[in-house]
Protein backbone atom coordinates (compact mmCIF):
# COMPACT_ATOMS: atom_id res chain seq x y z
CA UNK A 1 0.00 0.00 0.00
CA UNK A 2 1.25 3.62 -1.05
CA UNK A 3 0.70 6.08 1.43
CA UNK A 4 0.67 10.06 1.56
CA UNK A 5 1.22 11.79 4.76
CA UNK A 6 0.62 15.43 5.14
CA UNK A 7 -0.64 17.85 7.99
CA UNK A 8 -1.49 21.46 8.32
CA UNK A 9 1.03 22.01 11.54
CA UNK A 10 4.02 21.84 9.26
CA UNK A 11 6.81 19.32 8.54
CA UNK A 12 8.58 19.39 11.98
CA UNK A 13 5.68 18.82 13.72
CA UNK A 14 5.43 15.60 16.31
CA UNK A 15 2.42 14.32 15.31
CA UNK A 16 3.29 13.94 11.65
CA UNK A 17 6.27 12.46 12.60
CA UNK A 18 4.32 9.67 14.75
CA UNK A 19 1.50 9.42 11.80
CA UNK A 20 4.33 9.10 9.34
CA UNK A 21 6.12 6.23 11.78
CA UNK A 22 2.76 4.12 11.97
CA UNK A 23 1.58 4.37 8.64
CA UNK A 24 5.21 2.66 7.92
CA UNK A 25 4.04 -0.45 9.38
CA UNK A 26 1.50 -0.97 6.51
CA UNK A 27 2.94 0.32 3.66
CA UNK A 28 5.35 2.69 1.52
CA UNK A 29 5.24 6.06 3.12
CA UNK A 30 5.37 9.36 1.51
CA UNK A 31 5.65 12.79 3.48
CA UNK A 32 4.78 16.01 1.70
CA UNK A 33 3.85 18.59 4.12
CA UNK A 34 3.96 22.51 4.42
CA UNK A 35 7.36 24.19 5.32
CA UNK A 36 5.57 25.84 8.44
CA UNK A 37 2.15 26.16 10.33
CA UNK A 38 -0.96 26.26 7.87
CA UNK A 39 -3.36 25.39 10.47
CA UNK A 40 -7.05 27.54 10.01
CA UNK A 41 -6.01 27.63 5.94
CA UNK A 42 -9.15 25.44 5.16
CA UNK A 43 -9.19 24.67 1.51
CA UNK A 44 -7.04 27.70 0.40
CA UNK A 45 -5.02 27.40 -3.05
CA UNK A 46 -2.05 28.78 -3.69
CA UNK A 47 -3.06 30.74 -6.99
CA UNK A 48 -1.15 33.84 -7.28
CA UNK A 49 2.65 32.92 -7.15
CA UNK A 50 4.39 29.82 -8.19
CA UNK A 51 5.01 27.22 -5.56
CA UNK A 52 8.16 25.24 -4.57
CA UNK A 53 9.20 22.29 -3.02
CA UNK A 54 12.09 20.78 -1.57
CA UNK A 55 13.67 17.54 0.00
CA UNK A 56 14.93 16.97 3.45
CA UNK A 57 17.71 14.99 4.58
CA UNK A 58 15.40 12.23 6.15
CA UNK A 59 12.96 12.51 3.03
CA UNK A 60 10.27 14.22 3.59
CA UNK A 61 9.24 16.92 0.50
CA UNK A 62 8.30 20.07 2.17
CA UNK A 63 6.02 22.73 -0.10
CA UNK A 64 6.15 26.71 0.56
CA UNK A 65 1.53 26.27 0.26
CA UNK A 66 -1.43 25.49 2.07
CA UNK A 67 -2.02 21.68 2.66
CA UNK A 68 -4.19 21.93 -0.13
CA UNK A 69 -1.28 22.55 -2.36
CA UNK A 70 0.87 20.14 -0.89
CA UNK A 71 -2.14 16.86 -1.68
CA UNK A 72 -2.41 18.65 -5.06
CA UNK A 73 0.99 18.68 -5.90
CA UNK A 74 1.70 15.30 -4.06
CA UNK A 75 -0.71 13.54 -6.59
CA UNK A 76 -0.14 15.30 -9.98
CA UNK A 77 3.90 16.08 -9.61
CA UNK A 78 6.17 15.10 -6.76
CA UNK A 79 5.41 11.54 -6.65
CA UNK A 80 5.84 8.51 -8.19
CA UNK A 81 3.35 6.66 -8.15
CA UNK A 82 -0.27 7.32 -7.10
CA UNK A 83 -1.10 7.25 -3.39
CA UNK A 84 -3.61 4.54 -2.65
CA UNK A 85 -4.43 6.42 0.72
CA UNK A 86 -3.80 9.42 2.10
CA UNK A 87 -3.42 10.38 5.60
CA UNK A 88 -3.33 13.65 7.22
CA UNK A 89 -2.49 14.67 10.55
CA UNK A 90 -1.89 14.27 13.43
CA UNK A 91 -3.25 17.27 13.95
CA UNK A 92 -2.09 19.34 16.85
CA UNK A 93 -5.73 19.90 18.27
CA UNK A 94 -8.93 18.85 17.96
CA UNK A 95 -11.24 19.12 14.71
CA UNK A 96 -14.82 18.32 15.73
CA UNK A 97 -17.74 20.09 14.71
CA UNK A 98 -17.39 23.07 12.62
CA UNK A 99 -13.37 22.56 12.69
CA UNK A 100 -13.92 20.93 10.02
CA UNK A 101 -14.50 23.77 7.82
CA UNK A 102 -11.52 26.31 8.90
CA UNK A 103 -9.36 23.01 9.62
CA UNK A 104 -6.03 22.13 6.97
CA UNK A 105 -5.61 18.76 8.13
CA UNK A 106 -9.45 18.37 7.39
CA UNK A 107 -8.77 20.09 4.27
CA UNK A 108 -5.93 18.01 3.04
CA UNK A 109 -7.77 14.62 3.48
CA UNK A 110 -10.59 16.55 1.45
CA UNK A 111 -8.87 18.00 -1.42
CA UNK A 112 -7.13 13.85 -1.53
CA UNK A 113 -10.74 12.85 -1.61
CA UNK A 114 -11.99 15.36 -4.36
CA UNK A 115 -8.77 13.42 -6.51
CA UNK A 116 -10.28 9.98 -5.69
CA UNK A 117 -7.58 9.39 -3.12
CA UNK A 118 -9.49 6.85 0.00
CA UNK A 119 -8.47 9.48 3.05
CA UNK A 120 -8.76 10.38 6.63
CA UNK A 121 -8.05 12.83 8.85
CA UNK A 122 -6.23 12.31 12.29
CA UNK A 123 -6.29 14.96 15.40
CA UNK A 124 -5.71 14.75 19.12
CA UNK A 125 -7.93 16.34 21.33
CA UNK A 126 -5.29 17.21 24.06
CA UNK A 127 -2.91 20.09 24.07
CA UNK A 128 0.18 18.11 25.39
CA UNK A 129 1.71 17.23 21.76
CA UNK A 130 4.21 15.37 23.15
CA UNK A 131 1.94 12.95 24.71
CA UNK A 132 0.94 12.09 21.08
CA UNK A 133 4.17 9.99 20.49
CA UNK A 134 2.12 7.00 22.87
CA UNK A 135 0.12 6.82 19.94
CA UNK A 136 2.10 4.64 17.93
CA UNK A 137 0.82 1.35 18.16
CA UNK A 138 -3.30 2.22 18.65
CA UNK A 139 -3.10 4.26 15.48
CA UNK A 140 -1.22 1.27 13.36
CA UNK A 141 -4.33 -0.87 14.27
CA UNK A 142 -6.87 1.66 13.94
CA UNK A 143 -5.14 3.11 10.39
CA UNK A 144 -5.25 -0.99 9.32
CA UNK A 145 -9.11 -1.50 10.19
CA UNK A 146 -9.84 1.44 8.01
CA UNK A 147 -7.92 0.86 5.05
CA UNK A 148 -7.76 -2.57 4.58
CA UNK A 149 -11.23 -2.56 3.19
CA UNK A 150 -12.68 -4.20 0.31
CA UNK A 151 -14.28 -0.45 -0.50
CA UNK A 152 -13.51 2.79 0.92
CA UNK A 153 -16.82 4.97 1.04
CA UNK A 154 -17.09 6.83 -2.32
CA UNK A 155 -17.10 10.63 -1.79
CA UNK A 156 -16.38 10.48 1.74
CA UNK A 157 -13.50 11.18 4.22
CA UNK A 158 -12.99 10.02 7.25
CA UNK A 159 -12.61 12.40 10.70
CA UNK A 160 -10.87 10.88 13.52
CA UNK A 161 -10.45 12.58 16.80
CA UNK A 162 -8.18 10.81 19.62
CA UNK A 163 -9.16 11.49 23.32
CA UNK A 164 -7.00 13.06 26.30
CA UNK A 165 -6.13 9.66 27.72
CA UNK A 166 -3.25 7.05 27.55
CA UNK A 167 -4.27 4.95 24.05
CA UNK A 168 -4.52 1.55 26.48
CA UNK A 169 -7.24 3.71 28.85
CA UNK A 170 -8.85 4.62 25.49
CA UNK A 171 -12.40 2.51 25.92
CA UNK A 172 -13.27 2.19 21.89
CA UNK A 173 -14.04 3.77 19.17
CA UNK A 174 -17.30 5.75 18.05
CA UNK A 175 -18.81 6.16 14.67
CA UNK A 176 -20.13 9.89 14.94
CA UNK A 177 -21.57 12.76 13.89
CA UNK A 178 -20.02 16.32 13.65
CA UNK A 179 -21.30 18.21 17.16
CA UNK A 180 -21.63 21.93 16.88
CA UNK A 181 -19.05 24.41 18.62
CA UNK A 182 -19.72 28.00 20.01
CA UNK A 183 -17.15 30.49 20.57
CA UNK A 184 -17.47 33.65 23.04
CA UNK A 185 -15.18 36.41 23.62
CA UNK A 186 -13.03 34.54 20.43
CA UNK A 187 -12.22 38.71 19.15
CA UNK A 188 -9.64 40.88 20.93
CA UNK A 189 -9.89 44.11 20.01
CA UNK A 190 -7.03 46.30 21.34
CA UNK A 191 -4.56 49.07 19.77
CA UNK A 192 -0.97 48.73 18.62
CA UNK A 193 1.79 50.90 20.35
CA UNK A 194 1.26 53.86 17.51
CA UNK A 195 -2.50 53.92 18.58
CA UNK A 196 -3.81 51.60 15.33
CA UNK A 197 -6.11 49.60 16.04
CA UNK A 198 -6.05 45.75 15.23
CA UNK A 199 -8.08 42.75 15.78
CA UNK A 200 -6.91 39.34 16.64
CA UNK A 201 -9.25 36.09 15.97
CA UNK A 202 -8.84 33.31 18.50
CA UNK A 203 -9.09 31.97 21.95
CA UNK A 204 -12.26 32.33 23.99
CA UNK A 205 -14.33 30.17 25.40
CA UNK A 206 -16.01 27.00 23.67
CA UNK A 207 -19.03 25.34 24.88
CA UNK A 208 -20.53 22.13 22.90
CA UNK A 209 -23.85 20.83 22.23
CA UNK A 210 -24.95 18.01 19.66
CA UNK A 211 -27.12 14.85 19.82
CA UNK A 212 -25.86 11.64 21.76
CA UNK A 213 -23.74 10.22 19.14
CA UNK A 214 -21.55 13.44 18.20
CA UNK A 215 -17.58 13.84 18.28
CA UNK A 216 -17.42 15.46 21.41
CA UNK A 217 -19.68 13.42 23.53
CA UNK A 218 -17.30 10.22 21.90
CA UNK A 219 -14.65 12.21 23.28
CA UNK A 220 -15.47 12.87 26.11
CA UNK A 221 -16.80 9.78 27.65
CA UNK A 222 -13.41 8.65 26.57
CA UNK A 223 -13.76 7.02 22.81
CA UNK A 224 -11.69 7.51 19.41
CA UNK A 225 -14.36 9.52 17.25
CA UNK A 226 -14.74 8.46 13.60
CA UNK A 227 -16.92 11.03 11.34
CA UNK A 228 -17.50 10.20 8.29
CA UNK A 229 -17.59 13.38 5.79
CA UNK A 230 -19.18 13.72 2.81
CA UNK A 231 -18.01 15.75 -0.06
CA UNK A 232 -21.58 16.75 -0.97
CA UNK A 233 -23.38 19.50 0.98
CA UNK A 234 -26.83 19.58 -0.33
CA UNK A 235 -29.38 19.58 2.34
CA UNK A 236 -31.04 16.82 0.94
CA UNK A 237 -33.77 16.70 3.55
CA UNK A 238 -35.02 19.95 2.86
CA UNK A 239 -34.62 20.23 -1.17
CA UNK A 240 -38.55 19.37 -1.43
CA UNK A 241 -39.00 22.07 0.69
CA UNK A 242 -37.18 24.60 -0.71
CA UNK A 243 -38.72 23.96 -4.31
CA UNK A 244 -42.14 24.47 -2.71
CA UNK A 245 -41.49 28.02 -2.37
CA UNK A 246 -42.13 28.76 -6.26
CA UNK A 247 -39.28 30.76 -6.83
CA UNK A 248 -38.79 32.89 -9.80
CA UNK A 249 -37.71 35.39 -11.47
Amino acid sequence: MKILCTNDDGFLATGLRVLASAAATLGSVSVVAPDREQSATSNSLTIHYPLRSRRTSDGMLVVDGTPTDCVILAVNALLEDRPDVCLAGINHGSNMGEDVLYSGTVAAAMEATVLGVPAMAISYTGEDFESIQAWGPTLTRLIRQLTQRETFPESTLLNVNLPILPPDEVKGVRITSLGQRRYSDSLTRAFDPSGKEYFWIGGGATTWRGNQDSDFRAIEEGYISVTPLHLDLTNHSIIEEIRGWDLDL
